[in-house]
């Protein structure tokens, strides 16, 4: 397994900067996430394919590519890079899915998912608006480690880095954040070093002074009391900074509802949210000292400039009226709050922050021991290196105590809150990501797949010449704009239809929307899901309308289409031509598509050569505006490259040639050349350097190919042949046994070197007599058939072949399978006039 892991390393790195490295490290990250239990052959097998794909890709970068688009022939293609993925992106006040490289958008219909709308601009756990990464890593290493620790520290920046090393989800970047935050954690030890209790905000030092006061008994005053001290004397002695923890959540558990019950929290809320859990802290803090409040030194110049201000009869006023409203501490907090943020708004002494209102309030209105602090909390860090709108001018201005709160918030609710939000997301996407079922749209090329010389020089041309008419070519001004047309393709099965498109799209980058022709039926002929006849075609249906929504960067393949009703074909034909309109029903609602100027094409595959090809009826106005290419029939002046192709494509099926498939295509072709006694192939031209035995062992299992190869191109065009003929023409049985690439792979795969003439035509007769076993009363004929293609007839099956033939003509002439009496007559009338007809003309030639 190791081995198997480090293997997948070099082919990461290798492959680092081709277009298929985003597939390469998924299969990667999916190998990593294995259990240890899985067979060890099952790795080596995805590995395998990931370094035969890893090799494809490569090869078609150096052969293809140009830049951002491929060359398809003599056409550009603009290349997609995105890998396809579903995502959310913002769409006005809500969030939407979206398909990355298409036009697919649905707004989220969750509505526990709205809860989650402050987090929607924050991409990172250890960072938002209000708090800046390098901010809360040096916060969280001071609550973590606490100030003496972090104080004794020999080399803090280098704690700091290895630190943020070990949080690899929280985005820091080497370098940068990690030394912002050892210079921010070196300031903000420096104030706590000074500052006392002042490090907790004002706002909580007002709210415990004012719970000790007013919401705790005298009975309870003295035993919170001496739980502090002594607990205190537990966190000096042995060293355990939570030795206070039990202590400060009974006490949070009572100053929340105190605030809540008194309406307080209203008035905090409204100017300077206290946190519950730091007041709490605070006040055990001071419990376990002296048992009194710190006094900073700007509340009581704050309170001082307000009398001032006010003068003693507005003064004497003022405290009457707070004594009228003694027992309504909601009330006196609201009054001496408008009274003082009156002061505040007028003055203009910049000492003054509203910040400290709270505790100058909770000094008029809650009378207890307390002893003055005067101590520096507010500093500035100078060159950082991050970026982020706290900081200015790389200056991050920093007040200790509202750090310390901010930062503790951020940890403590929005942090959780985030994540929280990461898993639900990842929860809807993926749920969505199992209804559009879009793995399945996802190109996939099949591991065996070789891009041969036919494909290079014959197909891909003809694709990139429709695609160029489809989905437009070239780039910027020189980009073709009049969009239209269809690509057909037809032939037998196992000719490579569905896998040449697979290719096509997954270079391309295109999402791939196959369609199955034989799960719509015959029955379809609506591009509404709810008209569909069964549930299979109901899903087909739907995918040809999420195609359509997608819009952009789409290959829509229907196949099969011999099992398809034209009536549904029709649909698609204002969508072929200039036009490129389609109607179509999107979650119920009709809508007509408009795909102009999109990435987006069609492509029809089919086989006209079965029984449903009585069934393959191309509406005249859609095969008028497609490209329409047989891959299973020789093309003009191609014949050695097609037949070539056979070989070609077979390699990956054979253990011996496996290897070549990921060599110089020209060794491939010479040494088929050698294999087929070409007396200008010379072995020296091989630009691998092959041993003596391997090419040996290649070159045999090559030449008992080209004998297979021969059969399976016979077969190929009598298939082809009779498949094409009209029944009333025929003179033997159809002839059912196919050519195709399959048969050739099937029959490659089971080829071995050491095998002699015989084993290899054994070999042959046996494929195709498993083949023939489906045709039921036609194998007879088929494999008679297939002997005499073969030149292998002996003497008794050639008379076997003419009895065969001859009972064929007499049915037919018969009429065949018609079981109406008076055409069976008319027939049997027919061949008497015949017989008597060949009588008549041989006596007239023994006459002679």
């Amino acid at each position: 397994r190791s081995a198997s892991l480090s293997s997948l390393d070099e082919v990461n790195t290798y492959f680092a900067t081709d277009p298929m490295i985003e597939r390469l490290r998924r299969v990667v990250a999916e190998l990593r996430e294995l259990d240890d239990t899985v067979r060890a052959e099952e790795i080596e097998g995805r590995i395998q394919a990931t370094r035969q794909e890893a090799g494809r890709a490569l090869q078609d970068q150096l052969d293809l590519y140009d830049g951002d688009a491929i060359r398809f022939g003599e056409h550009r293609i603009p290349v997609n890079t995105q890998p396809l993925d579903l995502t959310l992106v913002p769409s006005g006040e809500a969030l939407a899915f979206s398909l990355t490289g298409t036009d697919y958008r649905h707004v989220v219909d969750d509505p526990a998912f709205a809860d989650t709308k402050r987090y929607w601009n924050q991409s990172l756990a250890s960072e938002n608006a209000e708090v800046y990464r390098a901010e809360h890593l040096a916060a969280s290493l001071l609550a973590e480690h606490g100030a003496a620790k972090l104080l004794a520290e020999e080399d803090l920046p280098r704690f700091v880095s290895a630190a943020a090393a070990e949080r690899y989800d929280e985005g820091y970047e080497r370098g940068v954040h990690d030394a912002d935050a050892a210079a921010i954690l070196a300031e903000v030890l420096r104030l706590h070093a000074a500052a006392g209790t002042l490090r907790y905000t004002p706002a909580c030092r007002a709210a415990a002074r004012l719970y000790w006061v007013h919401g705790v008994d005298k009975e309870d005053r003295e035993r919170l009391a001496a739980q502090a001290r002594s607990l205190a004397r537990v966190r000096e002695t042995f060293g355990r900074p939570d030795a206070m923890a039990g202590l400060v959540a009974e006490l949070e558990s009572e100053l929340g509802p105190f605030l809540d019950g008194s309406r307080l929290s209203l008035h905090f809320s409204f100017k300077l949210e206290p946190q519950t859990e730091l007041a709490a802290e605070y006040l055990a803090e001071e419990l376990a000292a002296t048992g009194a409040f710190a006094a900073s030194g700007r509340a009581r110049e704050l309170l001082a400039a307000f009398e001032r201000q006010i003068g003693p009869a507005a003064k004497a006023a003022f405290e009457d009226d707070l004594l009228a409203l003694d027992g309504d501490l909601y009330s006196q907090w609201g009054l001496a709050w408008n009274w003082l943020d009156a002061f505040l708004r007028r003055t203009e002494d910049e000492r003054f922050d509203a910040a400290d209102l709270p505790e100058a309030l909770a000094t008029l209105l809650a009378e207890a021991d307390s002893y003055d602090v005067t101590a520096e909390l507010a500093s500035e860090v100078a060159g950082l290196l991050g970026v982020h709108p706290r900081i200015e001018n790389r200056a991050l201005r920093i007040r200790l105590d509202e750090f310390l709160a901010r930062t503790s918030r951020f940890a403590a609710r929005t942090m959780p809150g985030y994540r929280a939000y990461q898993r639900r997301r990842g929860e809807i996407i993926e749920a969505h990501k199992r209804e559009l079922r879009v793995e399945e749209f996802k190109p996939k090329v099949m591991a065996g797949f070789v891009r041969n010389q036919l494909i290079d020089e014959v197909y891909l041309p003809l694709i990139g010449s429709n695609l160029a008419k489809q989905i437009g070519a070239g780039s910027g001004d020189a980009r073709r704009t009049d969009q239209s047309g269809m690509l057909m393709l037809i032939s037998p099965p196992g000719y490579g239809k569905t896998t040449l498109m697979e290719y096509v799209a997954d270079r391309l980058g295109m999402l791939l929307v196959k369609v199955n022709g034989p799960a719509l039926g015959y029955e379809t002929v609506s591009v509404d899901p709810a008209d569909a006849p069964n549930a299979t075609a109901r899903q087909e249906v739907e995918k040809i309308n999420f195609a359509l929504e997608c819009g952009n960067n789409v290959l829509l393949y229907l196949d099969d289409i011999q099992h398809t009703n034209p009536e549904l074909l029709q649909k698609f034909i204002s969508l072929c031509d200039a036009q490129r309109k389609m109607e179509g029903v999107w979650r119920g609602r009709t809508r007509t598509y408009d795909l102009r100027g999109k990435r987006f094409a069609v492509c029809m595959a089919g086989n006209p050569y079965t029984e449903a090809g009585q069934r393959f009826r191309i509406p005249d106005m859609l095969a008028n505006r497609a490209d329409v290419w047989n891959l299973g029939d020789v093309l003009s002046g191609r014949d050695a490259v097609f037949a070539q192709s056979y070989i070609e494509n077979a390699l990956t099926s054979n253990s011996v040639l496996a290897p070549l498939a990921g060599r110089d295509r020209d060794d491939i072709r010479l040494l088929i050349r050698l294999a087929s006694d070409d007396p200008t192939a010379a072995p020296d031209a091989l630009q691998h350097a092959y041993a003596a035995g391997e090419l040996d062992q290649i070159l045999s299992v090559l030449r008992k190919l080209v004998r297979v190869q021969q059969t399976v191109l016979r077969n190929n065009l009598a298939y082809i042949a009779s498949a094409a003929m009209d029944d009333a023409a025929r003179t033997e049985p159809p002839f059912l046994l196919q050519g195709s690439y399959r048969n050739m792979n099937r029959l490659t795969e089971r080829v071995v070197p050491v095998m002699n003439d015989e084993e290899l035509e054994a070999l042959i007769d046996d494929h195709y007599a498993g083949e023939a076993q489906t045709l039921a009363s036609g194998a007879e004929a088929n494999l008679l058939k297939l002997a005499e293609l073969r030149d292998r007839l002996t003497e008794e099956q050639r008379a076997r072949w003419e009895a065969v033939k001859e009972a064929f003509r007499r049915e037919q002439t018969l009429g065949g399978g018609d079981d109406d009496p008076m055409s069976r007559a008319v027939g049997a009338i027919t061949l008497l006039s015949d017989r008597v007809g060949g009588i008549e003309s041989a006596l007239q030639q023994r006459s002679r």
